[in-house]
Order: structure tokens, then sequence, then C-alpha cells
């Protein structure tokens, strides 16, 4: 019997007071609760920033790596033991800056793993810096007149790229947080989730209160308004909602679901049993007496 309390830990949070960190890891105890999977069966990967702490703040197994490297060592937890629950955590900076190489080749092999993305729009832990999502116009640190790039989309480009779960969800609202995380995690194939989750120190401009005025649910209780999920030109219209209502609409929720066979059915000793089921003794005394 799977209960809350399994993920609890006696770490202390380092966060600050009012980030949307909190809401994360709260929401993602209350999902693997509900979904009924127990703490040793699920493995946290992450980077560095913000969010690369998460693996310490809850009581599973975790791995945090390098910036920006957090899908490479998830995919190949997956693959050592297919049977796990495979988590992998990035920021905005650390997943779709460094490491965006990575986010657009995993989304191709379809690995059945999960991607939450702690998207604060700035570079927090080194504080302040300008991201590859922070909005045009945004002074940062690093752009003092403001940002004249064009913001990177995570959402057209993880549709584009081949994730067959893309979703979006506001730290803000926790319970609807919890249950893309459940819809992304139930998900079989490569799930992007990614979090509008606020910067309470650095980032002024998207606020608790900018996203709660702005954010609408593309999945309601009005079935005739529901979004399908199955239609890719539909989900990309969706995805540049934000960027063309100059972030007036932002949608939260499913914006593409697809069912497509993983990278780990392709291999047949994995079909069979995990890798690390597999007997791996080796009989050396072949080689010695070949070389006789």
């Amino acid at each position: 019997m799977v209960a809350i309390t399994d993920f609890a830990v006696k770490e202390k949070t380092q966060w600050c007071t009012g980030c949307g960190d909190f809401a994360i890891v709260g929401a993602l105890k209350q999902a693997l609760n509900e979904l009924g999977i127990p703490n040793y069966q699920t493995v946290i990967s992450s980077g560095i920033g913000c969010s690369g702490k998460t693996p310490h703040y809850l009581n599973v197994y975790g791995f945090e790596g390098l910036h920006g490297r957090a899908l490479p060592v998830a995919s190949g937890i997956k693959l050592a033991n297919n049977k796990l629950n495979v988590i992998a955590m990035g920021g905005d900076g650390d997943g779709y800056g460094i490491g965006a190489g990575h986010f657009i080749h995993i989304m191709r092999r379809n690995y059945d793993i999960t991607y939450i993305v702690h998207n604060n729009q700035i570079y927090g832990l080194t504080t302040g810096q300008a991201s590859p999502t922070t909005q045009v116009g945004m002074k940062t640190k690093t752009t003092p007149g403001g940002v004249i790039e064009t913001q990177f989309n995570p959402i057209a480009n993880a549709i584009i790229g081949g994730a067959t779960f893309v979703g979006r969800a506001f730290a803000g609202d926790i319970v609807h947080l919890k249950t893309m995380m459940k819809e992304a995690i139930s998900h079989r194939g490569f799930a992007h989730l990614d979090v509008l989750q606020p910067c309470v120190t650095f980032n002024k401009l998207n606020t608790y209160d900018f996203f709660t005025k702005r954010c609408y649910k593309l999945q309601n209780t009005d079935p005739a308004a529901n979004h399908n999920v199955e239609d890719k030109f539909a989900a990309l219209q969706k995805a540049m909602e934000d960027y063309n209502s100059n972030y007036e609409k932002i949608p939260v929720g499913i914006f593409y679901k697809v069912e497509r066979p993983t990278y780990e059915d392709s291999i047949p000793w994995i079909k069979e049993k995990a890798i690390v089921e597999h007997d791996l003794k080796v009989d050396i005394s072949l080689v010695y007496s070949d070389l006789e």
C-alpha cells in the first residue's frame, strides 16, 4: 500500500519562499501516491539549477548530474531497467538551452519516460540572467536593454520533434498540475510536461498573478469546447497561441497525445525481461583456452 508519507524526506528545501518548485514537488508526491507507484520503483534524473534539487526532496531514487544532461541519464536508466518509472527533471535554461540537443533527439526515439520542465523563464540559480524562454523585451542581468531574441517554444518543438505526449501546467494550480503529472506518467512513450513555474525572486514579469489572469484549460467541462489532442496541426495552433496573442491567452492542458511503439519495444532482449535481470556471467576460461 502506497502512502504519500513514503515520499517525504528530512532534508530542508533550499528554494526561495514562494517558489513554484514547491508546488511541483508537492504535486508529484500526490501524483505518485494516487497512481500507486511505490517510491522504490521511481527514479528521478536531474541536471543543474533550481530544478536540479528535486531528487533531494522526494524519497525516491535520484541522480543529479551535469547541466542539461538529465535526459541522457534518464534514457540510460530506462534501458538498464525498463520496469522502472523514470522521470527527468530540468529547467528552461537547463533543458531548452544547453540540453536542447538531447531534448530534440530523445523525442523521436520515444523512450517511455516523463520529462517535467520547471519553466520559470529565467536563470534563477545563477541570479537572474535571460534564458531561452525569457519574454522578448524583458530586462535581465544579461539583457539590460531588454531581450531581443525570439523565445524558444518548447510546446511547438515537442509536437514537431516527435513526443507522443505534450502538455503544459501552471504551478499556481496544484490540482490541475497533479492531474497533468498523472496523465504524463501514465502515458506509454515520451511525455513532455512544461510547467509554468514563477520565480518570485528574479522574474517580476511572469508572476503568479500574470499566469492566473491568462491561463485557460484546453480540457474543460464542456466536451464541445475540448481540444482534439490527436490533431497535430490543431496542437501546433494552440502551441502558438500565447506567442500570437502577446501572452494574453495561455493554454494549459494536453496539447498532443498519440500512441506509438516505444524505443524499448524495438529491442528484443528488453521485451523479454529487463537488462538487469539477464545473466551477465562470462566464462573467461574460453578466452584463455584460445590463447594456449
